[in-house]
C-alpha cells in the first residue's frame, strides 16, 4: 500500500549490527596501521635529526618559512637567500611555489623546531593509508586491501622521502589518495578539492592535475579531462612565468632542459626537431631505467594496463626528460610524488585484467597478485632507507657527543653559518646560514674539518677556510674531532 512503511526482512538489526561491527573492526586495523606507519617516519627522521645527520637544505629551509608563517610573516628563508647571493629577505615561495605550508604553522605554536616537521611529514605520509584501503577495498576486496596498504606503508619512494629530512612532497601521497578514491566513490566535489590542493604544494603540481585530465579525457570524461589538462598547464605557465618572479625568484634557477632548448617554446622546439631522440631520452641513462623499473615493479607492472597511471607521467616525464642526474634517481624524495597513484593505478589495472580474462570474481587472482605486492615491498626494504631501522648502529652516531657540545658552543638568537649537517640543531634559537667557501661575515661559524660537507667537498678545503677566518680575525672558540667553533 501506498504510505506503508515497508517492514525490515527478519534478522535485518542483527545484520546491521554486525555491519558496524565489522566496519568498526576495520577501522581499528587500519587505524593501527596508519599510526604504526607514522610513528616508523617519525621515528626515522628524528633519529636523524638527533645523531646531526639531517642537513640544513632542506630541512632549516622549511623551518624557517615555517616559523615565519606562525609569527604571521612572509615565508622568509634566509638560508636560502644568502645562498643564491639574494639576502636575507628571500621568500621561500621565490625558490619553490608551495604556500600549503602555512597550513602547519598552528603547530609551531605548540612546538616551535624542526622536529614539529619532521613528524608532520609521517603523519601526513601515513594518512594516506586509509583512502588507499579504501579504494582497494572497494575494487578488490578486504584482504587485498590490508596487503596494499601494507605494501605501501613499506614501499620505497615513501621510504627514501621520509630519510631526506622534509619536502612538500609530503602532502601529495595524501592528497592524491583523497583524490582518486573520493572521484571512485562518486564524490566528485572533495576529489575536485584535493586536486586543486595539489597546486598549492609545488609550482609543477600543475603537471599532475594536466596527467589527472589526460586519465579522464582516456576514461571517456573528455569535456571534463580536457579543462582538468588546460587547467592544470595554465597553473604551471603562471607559477613559472609570473608567480615566482612576484615573489623575487627566477623561473631559470630551475631550467633543467637546456639540452632541449633554452626555455619552454625552445625545448618544445626542440623535441619536434629530433622527436626520435626526445623518446628516447627517458631511457638513456641506467639510472633512468633503474628508476622507471622501480616505480612499477611493485605493482608487477600492472599499473601500466591501468589509465590512472597517466596522471603519474608527466611528472615522470619531468624528471627524465631534465639534466639533472638526482631526479633520475631512486635515492630522492621524487618518486614519493607518484607513489600512491601508482599503487592505485596496479589495483585498477588487475581489476581491467581479470575483466578482460572474464575472472573479474577471481579472489585467488586478487589475493595472489595483493600478496605479491606486498612481498615485493618487504624484499626492497633492505635496499633503501627503511633498512636503517633495525640496525643498532643507526641509533648512535660516535660524533654526536662533539656535535652536540660544538652546537651548545653557539648562543641564542644569533646570526650562525653552520656546515649542512649541523644547521638543524641550530635553527629552531639562530638564524642559521649555510657555511659556504663565500662567507657572509656572520658573526659565529660552525664547521666540521673531518669529512665532506656540502657545499664544500673534501675536508681541505674547510680547514683552509677556517684559517683564512682565523687569519681574518674570528676566534677559535672550540674544536673537537673535526668540529671548530669561530667567533668573530
Amino acid at each position: 500500500m501506498t504510505g506503508d512503511k515497508i517492514a525490515a526482512p527478519a534478522g535485518a538489526g542483527v545484520a546491521t549490527a554486525w555491519w558496524r561491527i565489522n566496519l568498526t573492526g576495520h577501522r581499528v586495523r587500519v587505524g593501527a596501521i596508519t599510526l604504526l606507519a607514522a610513528v616508523a617516519y617519525a621515528v626515522v627522521g628524528l633519529v636523524k635529526l638527533a645523531s646531526f645527520r639531517a642537513t640544513a637544505f632542506d630541512l632549516v629551509i622549511f623551518d624557517q618559512a615555517v616559523r615565519n608563517y606562525a609569527a604571521f610573516r612572509p615565508p622568509y628563508a634566509p638560508v636560502l637567500g644568502m645562498f643564491h647571493g639574494r639576502g636575507m629577505d628571500y621568500l621561500q615561495l621565490a625558490d619553490h611555489f608551495s604556500p600549503i605550508y602555512a597550513l602547519l604553522a598552528p603547530f609551531y605554536w605548540i612546538h616551535d623546531g624542526p622536529e614539529t616537521l619532521i613528524v608532520a611529514q609521517a603523519v601526513l605520509f601515513a594518512a594516506a593509508i586509509p583512502f588507499l584501503w579504501r579504494f582497494t577495498r572497494r575494487v578488490l576486496g578486504v584482504v587485498p586491501a590490508y596487503l596494499v596498504s601494507v605494501a605501501y606503508a613499506l614501499s620505497w619512494p615513501v621510504s627514501q622521502a621520509v630519510a631526506f629530512d622534509v619536502h612538500e612532497v609530503m602532502f601529495v601521497p595524501l592528497l592524491t589518495a583523497i583524490m582518486i578514491e573520493r572521484y571512485h566513490a562518486g564524490r566528485t566535489l572533495p576529489a575536485l578539492l584535493a586536486m586543486g590542493a595539489l597546486l598549492l604544494v609545488k609550482e609543477d603540481m600543475g603537471l599532475m592535475v594536466a596527467g589527472v585530465g589526460l586519465c579522464l579525457f582516456v576514461m571517456g570524461e573528455r569535456w571534463r579531462g580536457t579543462l582538468c589538462a588546460m587547467f592544470g598547464i595554465g597553473a604551471v605557465l603562471l607559477t613559472r612565468g609570473l608567480v615566482t618572479w612576484v615573489f623575487g625568484g627566477d623561473a631559470k634557477d630551475f631550467w633543467a632542459y637546456g639540452h632541449l632548448g633554452p626555455d619552454i617554446p625552445g625545448a618544445l622546439l626542440g623535441i619536434m626537431r629530433d622527436p626520435l631522440a626526445a623518446l628516447l631520452l627517458p631511457f638513456s641513462e641506467e639510472a633512468k631505467v633503474d628508476t622507471l623499473f622501480l616505480l612499477a615493479w611493485p605493482t608487477l607492472m600492472l599499473c601500466l594496463l591501468s589509465p590512472l597511471s597517466l596522471a603519474a607521467l608527466p611528472h615522470v616525464l619531468e624528471r627524465m626528460l631534465s639534466d639533472r642526474a638526482q631526479w633520475w634517481q631512486s635515492d630522492f624524495q621524487y618518486s614519493a610524488f607518484t607513489v600512491v597513484i601508482l599503487f592505485c593505478a596496479g589495483v585498477d589495472g588487475l581489476a581491467r585484467l581479470l575483466r578482460r580474462l572474464e575472472r573479474s570474481d577471481d579472489a585467488a587472482l586478487k589475493l595472489a597478485w595483493s600478496a605479491a605486492a606486498c612481498a615485493i615491498a618487504l624484499t626492497l626494504v633492505p635496499k633503501f632507507a627503511f633498512d636503517q631501522l633495525y640496525h643498532p648502529a643507526f641509533y648512535k652516531e660516535p660524533k654526536a657527543a662533539a656535535a652536540a657540545e660544538a652546537v651548545s658552543k653557539v648562543p641564542s638568537g644569533v646570526t650562525v653559518e653552520a656546515v649542512n649537517s649541523l644547521g638543524p640543531a641550530l635553527t629552531s634559537r639562530a638564524t642559521v646560514l649555510l657555511w659556504s667557501p663565500t662567507s657572509h661575515g656572520a658573526p659565529w661559524v660552525v664547521a666540521d674539518t673531518a669529512r665532506w660537507e656540502y657545499p664544500f667537498g673534501a675536508f681541505e678545503a674547510q680547514v683552509a677556510k677556517v684559517n683564512e677566518l682565523q687569519a681574518q680575525g674570528y676566534v677559535k672558540v672550540f674544536e673537537r674531532d673535526g668540529y671548530v667553533v669561530l667567533r668573530r
